[in-house]
């Protein structure tokens, strides 16, 4: 067994950890193109870190623009184990009010604009999605929601739209129906290529406005949302702290850590190096290199 190191990464509002300990901002390439950001690595206590602002210091990258795998990749040729997001959605439910956190453990993907897969030409994979998060992570993120004194509600289906324009209403109302709890842009397809590169992900949503289904609170705005990023961000940070100091210090494997086994439909070992060579850190437990 071997300790943890958590990916972290930040949405709206949450672009740096100040607390890192021994931080530094490290350059990390991808075949996938360009990550978000640099990644700042330090520790926390015992645990190492690596965080990732998902649209960039400085919030430069629109949602359809953040490039799910490189910054996946990035993070898995980093070391991680683990990876926590945290991003800001938009409340479907009277319960899950401004300022809450709320665990996700479900998805429905809308987004239809983005690369969802790593695999695919000349190599083909098919993970299973059917449990999208890591209910161990998961959990130990909500147990540092409360000791760092945040509102979080468990269990939530996140509605993931392509954006980046807001809901119309009707969209807001179907919604509803569906039995979405949150909505956001950003989860998906992060939680798809986060399975696919066996690194088991977590998602705490931070809510900032109730979208625009509720008739007695005023259209989602962008100021509203940033007044609560502010809020939001600086618990967010508490509860990356408590999340260092609950961890155990030993990481037991997790069946995630081996999701490739049962989902690739080629030997790697008899695939076109060519086509293995972007794959190199995804696919390096498979090919002994890890």
């Amino acid at each position: 067994m071997a300790g943890w190191t958590i990916g972290v990464i930040g949405g709206s509002g949450l672009y740096e950890i100040a607390e890192l300990e021994g931080a530094e901002w490290r350059t990390v390439g991808s075949p996938f193109g360009e990550p978000s950001d640099q990644l700042l690595i330090g520790r926390l206590g015992r645990v190492e870190l690596v965080f990732l602002p998902r649209h960039g210091r400085g919030h430069r990258l629109a949602p359809g623009r953040v490039n799910g795998r490189a910054n996946i990749d990035a993070l898995k040729r980093a070391g991680c184990t683990d990876i926590l997001a945290i991003s800001s959605v938009g409340s479907l439910r009277e319960e899950l009010e401004p300022g809450r956190f709320v665990a996700i453990d479900q998805f429905i993907d809308r987004t239809f604009a983005r690369e969802k897969s790593f695999f695919g030409e000349g190599l083909v994979a098919h993970v299973s999605m059917a449990e999208p998060v890591c209910q161990r992570l998961s959990a130990f993120a909500v147990a540092a929601a409360r000791e760092a004194g945040s509102p979080v509600a468990e269990g939530a289906t996140y509605l993931a739209m392509e954006g980046p324009q807001f809901s119309t209403r009707a969209e807001s109302a179907l919604y509803r129906q569906w039995g979405c709890d949150v909505i956001g842009m950003t989860a998906m397809p992060e939680a798809k290529l986060a399975r696919e590169a066996e690194l088991p992900y977590a998602l705490i949503g931070m809510v900032t406005d109730y979208d625009c289904w509720r008739a007695e609170t005023p259209d989602v705005e962008v100021a509203q949302v940033i007044a609560q990023l502010k809020v939001n961000a600086n618990a967010a940070r508490r509860l990356i702290a408590e999340l260092a100091r609950l961890l155990p210090a030993e990481r037991t494997p997790s069946p995630i850590d081996r999701a490739l086994d049962a989902a690739l439909l080629h030997d790697p070992d008899k695939v076109d190096p060519a086509l293995l060579k972007p794959l190199e850190a995804i696919l390096a437990r498979r090919l002994g290199r890890s």
